[in-house]
């Protein structure tokens, strides 16, 4: 049989593996082969053909969260490396990195975070409809169990704000004035080079931090208000078309069980069967480099291994990936009785951890950032979680009160996190699809919980979140769910498991250009970073999705394959969500020129994608005409002319006649 041919590439033609659709004007030519930057779509399917040999070459991945994973799983699909010469190294016992989920009905289970989605996570989805669903016959991905479940159980609030000792706040609307609504306006218009190194609380007024809005985003992302405001403007861009199912949560999309079991479980198995190797108990420390003029190539990498030094050597043609930093690095962990107890210093994490060997790197050379910038201050990046394990007690009845759906039914339950406006703690809660762990009895529930603020004595427990028990958090939380008379039934009913992690955060904090390496950064032959404190074009941080594309533009660009990882999705772009975004910040309410939209549209092919009008007895053209005049501060001719205008111009579109 002879080898398939295949036409010769021009290995000296300009090729970006990472789009970035800000970086110029696209338009159809010859020379434009490519799909727009931020496509995404079945023309993205393609299989590249490695341009060179793979024959012999190994990969090194630092790390087995969600990006080491997907290194190694995009350079077997994609690369066309074999299973069995790709090896990952970890310095725990257990693979997934942050996506963690254990423990048993007994002593309890944990689960340090959880992870909200929407549809355009595109190398999320891209990597998963490819791996085997492990509760599904063959041949059925993790997306199509993804969908299965979600398209038949909808996902919504409707007790996403609280107050008052269990009262439901109202959240129909994002509460935010005119002054506030075009505070977030002028931040979408700004240049991010304008941001560097600026705080939200530098930017936004007082009273905006005060508002829905601000309740329902950063309960939902994490945000604190001494962080980046940069980065805020890049989740608004990224979730633009999420924004109004903010308030309740309708734009999310959940997994059937915890993170790990949806996620980690089914890839790692996947990569197993393919032959790659997992090695624990190995904690990376340091690269050695050989170095040429700018040109910088791994050759070693020095690790800790059962409490030895060892240096692994790295071939002439092998790839390293690395993780920089870790944002549950150093938890301290407490139950019922006892309070978690840190042990990284404030400032400094120490040699031994997971962000020793981006420091280490950040020595050698500018080229690898800043990671101090990150893990400098972790009374600034620091947060608490709880997960409570649950028999019926007064807390599951009120549980039953604010939820979609009975707890019990396997069906939605909260819809997502449930924030108390008036907590000192910034307090929320959620109950996802239970059972939250395939060996979960019947008659226990999982609820996670967590605050934002750590250095606020509690409104009933009048101590710091930190320096609380369990036991105490519990009575925190039935404080504000009203029930505070019941706290010792739901304690008896009710484990446990505080994680309290210093630098959960850690990637939210003000940054300026550099201060993160790229994801090959400048001048490496054959090392690839990834994580969430690795510089991406647009993308934010934070997210499942994000991990993945710094590990995908990693692997295709060591093993040269002319394949390009597409931007952001384009929905920032399309007009039926910057309309639909316009009316949710103007809290459900016709925005300015609205009512000239559709005086101009109506009746036209275009008039679906403005939103619905409210009814009112005054007629569309009068309210736009008093809308006009508004806008323009004009004497009546002026605005009667125009509306003339308007008028037939409608009729133009109307009858299919032709302007002279």
């Amino acid at each position: 049989m002879t080898a398939p041919r295949f036409p010769d590439i021009d290995a000296s033609a300009s090729f970006h593996v990472e789009n970035d659709t800000t970086s110029g004007y696209w338009s159809h030519r010859s020379e434009n082969t490519l799909p727009p930057p931020d496509m995404m779509g079945a023309y993205m399917r393609n299989r590249p053909v490695p341009p060179r040999s793979v024959e012999g070459r190994k990969a090194w991945i630092i790390g087995s969260g969600i990006a080491g994973l997907a290194a190694a799983f995009y350079m077997i699909r994609d690369g066309g490396m074999k299973g069995e010469d790709i090896t990952i190294l970890d310095a725990v016992e257990v693979a997934g990195g942050s996506l963690d989920g254990a423990g048993n009905p007994q002593e309890g289970y944990i689960i340090r975070g959880g992870r909200e989605m929407n549809w355009n996570y595109d190398n999320l989805w891209d990597m998963f409809q490819d791996v085997q669903a492990l509760e599904l016959p063959e041949g059925y991905s993790v997306l199509d169990e993804y969908r299965l479940v979600n398209d038949n159980d909808p996902n919504f609030s409707k007790s996403r704000l609280m107050h008052k000792q269990g009262e439901i706040r109202d959240f129909s609307t994002l509460g935010l004035t005119k002054p506030q609504q075009w505070e977030l306006v002028r931040l979408l218009l700004k240049r991010k080079e304008e941001l560097d190194d600026i705080t939200i609380e530098d930017y936004f007024s007082a009273g905006f931090l005060e508002t829905n809005f601000w309740f329902l985003w950063r309960s939902m992302f994490a945000f604190e208000n001494w962080q980046s405001l940069l980065e805020m403007k890049l989740y608004m861009h990224r979730f633009l078309d999420a924004l109004d199912g903010l308030t309740d949560l309708s734009a999310l999309v959940f997994p059937k069980y915890n993170q790990y079991d949806s996620f980690v479980r089914p890839l790692l198995t996947h990569l197993q069967k393919a032959g790659v190797k997992v090695q624990f108990g190995t904690r990376a420390y340091d690269l050695d480099m050989a170095v040429d003029g700018e040109s910088r190539t791994v050759t070693g990498i020095r690790a800790r291994v059962g409490g030895k030094d060892e240096t692994i050597a790295v071939g002439a043609k092998d790839v390293v990936f690395a993780l920089t930093g870790s944002m549950t690095e150093g938890t301290a962990y407490g139950d019922m009785e006892t309070v978690p107890v840190l042990e990284r210093g404030r400032h400094d994490p120490g040699e031994d951890s997971d962000w020793a060997l981006w420091k280490n790197l950040a020595r050698k050379a500018p080229v690898f950032g800043k990671p101090e910038k990150f893990c400098g201050d972790i009374d600034k990046s620091m947060w608490e979680s709880v997960t409570l394990t649950c028999k019926p007690s007064p807390f599951v009845d009120k549980l039953k009160q604010l939820a979609v759906n009975d707890p019990y039914s396997g069906r939605t339950v909260t819809g997502g996190i449930i924030t108390f406006t008036d907590s000192n703690w910034v307090m929320s809660f959620t109950c996802n699809r239970q059972p939250h762990f395939p060996d979960q009895p019947d008659d226990v529930l999982v609820v996670w919980v967590y605050a934002l603020l750590m250095d606020k004595e509690g409104n009933y427990i009048k101590k710091p979140m930190p320096a609380c028990t369990g036991r105490e958090i519990i009575a925190e939380l039935c404080y504000h769910l009203g029930i505070a008379d019941q706290i010792d039934a739901v304690v008896a009913n009710t484990k446990a498991r505080l994680a309290l992690m210093p630098y959960i955060t850690a990637m939210f904090m003000p940054r300026a250009a550099g201060d993160r390496p790229h994801s090959v950064p400048a001048g490496c032959t054959n090392l690839a970073l990834m994580g969430q404190f690795v510089e991406t074009a647009n993308d934010v941080i934070f997210t499942m999705d994000s991990s993945i594309r710094t590990a995908r533009v990693g692997v295709y660009t060591l093993l040269g394959l002319r394949k390009q990882v597409p931007d952001i999705s384009p929905v920032q772009y399309d007009i039926r969500n910057l309309l639909k975004a316009a009316r949710a910040l103007n809290n459900g309410e016709p925005f300015v020129g609205e009512r000239l939209l559709h005086r101009l549209l109506d009746r036209t092919y275009f008039a679906h994608i403005l939103p619905p009008l409210p009814h009112s007895d005054t007629s569309l053209g009068e309210r736009a005409e008093k809308e006009l005049g508004e806008l323009l501060g004009k004497g009546e001719a002026v605005v009667g002319r125009i509306a003339g205008w308007l008028n037939r111009v409608r009729e133009n579109f109307k009858d299919g006649k032709k302007n002279d």
